[in-house]
């Protein structure tokens, strides 16, 4: 049985793959992003495409949505590489406002289904 740690450094997991259950790549964590607040995990923001780190497209993705998988050692997310293609993103540049309730309605109900 694999040993599940109940707490992890974030740089632990930064530059982890993200794959979906039926082990396709659909990236890697960025970055973790936390709710100074609640002192809790928010998202987990996902870079997608490009090469080489160029025109990478990110997604911030509800933490609740990832999981860890211990023994491939890769963050897991339940979507299809098409339904993340169409999954509203940012660049690095541009980043939303991760407070803004209506953004985190929206990522809430986007990846819940």
């Amino acid at each position: 049985m694999p040993h599940n740690p109940r707490f992890m450094s974030a740089t632990t997991l930064l530059g982890d793959a993200v794959k979906n259950p039926q082990g396709e790549s659909l990236g890697d964590l960025k970055e973790i992003m936390f709710d100074t607040d609640t002192g809790k995990i928010a998202y987990g923001v996902v870079s997608f495409g490009g090469i080489l780190g160029m025109g990478d497209k990110l997604f911030a993705v509800p933490w609740s949505a990832l999981s860890v998988d211990y023994t491939n050692h890769h963050m897991l997310l339940n979507a299809s590489k098409e339904r993340l293609k169409d999954a509203p993103g940012f660049d690095k540049d541009n980043w939303p406002n991760f407070a803004d309730s209506t953004f985190s309605e929206r990522m809430s109900s986007y990846y819940a289904g």
